[in-house]
C-alpha cells in the first residue's frame, strides 16, 4: 500500500462525486468504483445476494436469483438500523474486492488510485485513503438531480439522502470538499484544482 497515494471519494448522493471521478479518469488515474464492485458481488445466488435475502426476504430477489434494486432500496433505507443491516453484509464483500483491485493497480505501476465509493466511511475504507475528498451540495439541489437522474419520486430521494452522514460529517472528516451548488463548468474548475494537489501536478 505504501508504494501508491489511494485517494478516497465520496460525498452525498446527487451532490456531483460522479463527474469528479470522470475528470481523474480521464487524466490517466486509476480509478476503483464501490458501485461496480457491488454489481460484481451481486450475481445471481452469491455468498452476499443469499446473506441479503436471508434478513431482508426472499422477495427482494427474483426467479434468476437476482436482486430486485427497488424492492430492496425500498427496506434498506427506511430506516438508518435497516441500512446499516444492509451494510455490514455488503461491505466486507466490497472491501475484499478493492484491496484486490489496489493490488492489481500496484503491480500495473500505478502512482495514484482513486477509490470512488457513496459508503467510504461506512466501510471503514477511509482508513486505507492517504486523503479524502468529499462532494456535497445543498440538500434541495441534491433532491432535484437525484429525482432527474434516477427517475424517482420526492420521498424516495428523501429516504436516500437520510440514509446519509450529514453535511458536518464530510466536512470533519475530509482533507478537502468541493460545494457544488453550481454548475458544470464550476465543478470542472474545482476539481482541476484539487486534481493538482492530490496528484501533485503543478502543470
Amino acid at each position: 500500500m505504501k508504494k501508491i497515494k489511494i485517494i478516497g471519494l465520496t460525498g452525498q448522493t446527487g451532490a456531483g462525486k460522479s463527474t469528479v471521478s470522470e475528470y481523474f479518469l480521464k487524466r490517466n488515474i486509476c480509478v476503483i468504483n464501490a458501485d461496480s464492485l457491488v454489481r460484481k458481488i451481486y450475481i445471481a445466488n452469491s455468498p452476499c445476494v443469499m446473506a441479503i435475502a436471508a434478513l431482508f426476504g426472499d422477495d427482494v430477489l427474483d426467479e434468476n436469483g437476482e436482486i430486485i434494486r427497488p424492492i430492496l432500496a425500498q427496506r434498506a433505507f427506511s430506516s438508518k438500523e435497516a441500512t446499516e443491516k444492509l451494510n455490514s453484509i455488503v461491505h466486507p464483500f466490497v472491501t475484499y474486492e478493492f484491496l484486490k483491485q489496489v493490488n492489481k493497480a500496484v503491480q500495473n505501476g500505478a502512482r495514484y488510485v482513486l477509490y470512488d465509493a457513496p459508503q467510504l466511511f461506512e466501510s471503514n475504507a477511509n482508513l486505507f485513503c492517504d486523503v479524502i475528498i468529499s462532494v456535497i451540495a445543498d440538500k434541495k439541489v441534491r433532491i432535484k438531480r437525484i429525482c432527474i437522474r434516477d427517475n424517482i419520486d420526492l420521498q424516495s430521494a428523501e429516504l436516500r439522502i437520510n440514509a446519509q452522514y450529514d453535511e458536518d460529517f464530510f466536512r470533519q472528516n475530509s482533507d478537502f470538499i468541493i460545494e457544488n451548488n453550481s454548475d458544470l463548468e464550476f465543478l470542472e474548475t474545482e476539481t482541476e484544482k484539487l486534481y493538482k494537489i492530490v496528484c501533485n501536478r503543478g502543470d
